[in-house]
């Protein structure tokens, strides 16, 4: 697909996406790499966008460079922002409890903390990435060692088997001290996330380097 092609389809999905305002949002396209630019009202809505393009056939990268502007909306205080955030925490029951700090610093987010599994950091960030006052939300929650590196290795590789998004043949998958490292070549954007969240969802990692190819 050509880059002019490509950014129609872009362009067109976030049109779809409602909880989003394309119009604020420009699209430029490269080799396959789709760059976001303008300004949005909130967090939520920038992650939406991103959601957007994540779907369409034929992506190959994601530049996000889209400022969230909070026009329209009295300032929200950063510490009443840390308080809805550490509110918004402790109700969710699959976090566990006392384990994530907040700081917040003229409305950006910083997470940081220790949990058990991956699904744990990533529910954490969208529990407050629509928080009103928002403006962005930085991911610094590590996930525990628990399990042997060849463990951890076999149970990827036997996710990505069975994985129905995802073609396992052309991905190699390493890991050291819990950190994996995901290489080969995949047909589209789908099956990379989907080999991200395989990975992801294996005990024990604690973290994934994707170095996958579109092919």
């Amino acid at each position: 697909m050509d880059d002019l092609t490509l950014r129609d389809f872009v362009e067109d999905e976030l049109e779809w996406e409602p909880r989003i305002d394309a119009a604020s949002i420009g699209v430029a396209v490269e080799d396959g790499v789709v760059t976001l630019m303008g300004h949005v009202s909130s967090f939520a809505e920038k992650l939406a966008a991103e959601d957007a393009v994540k779907r369409v056939k034929g992506v190959r990268g994601i530049a996000q460079e889209i400022e969230v502007r909070l026009t329209g909306r009295p300032k929200t205080d950063d510490d009443e922002i840390a308080s809805k955030a550490a509110g918004v925490l402790d109700w969710d029951v699959s976090l566990p409890d006392n384990e994530i700090q907040v700081r917040v610093q003229n409305g950006w987010v910083t997470l940081s903390g220790e949990v058990d599994w991956n699904y744990q950091r990533d529910a954490a960030k969208w529990r407050v990435s629509s928080l009103p006052g928002g403006r962005g939300v930085s991911n610094a929650i590590s996930v525990r060692k628990r399990a042997s590196p060849s463990d951890i290795k076999a149970r990827i590789e036997k996710a990505l088997v069975r994985h129905a998004k995802t073609e396992a043949s052309g991905i190699r998958v390493s890991v050291v001290d819990g950190n994996v490292v995901l290489d080969g070549v995949v047909e589209d954007w789908h099956d990379r996330e989907g080999a991200e969240q395989a990975a992801w969802a294996a005990p024990g990692v604690v973290s994934v380097e994707d170095r996958l190819r579109l092919g």
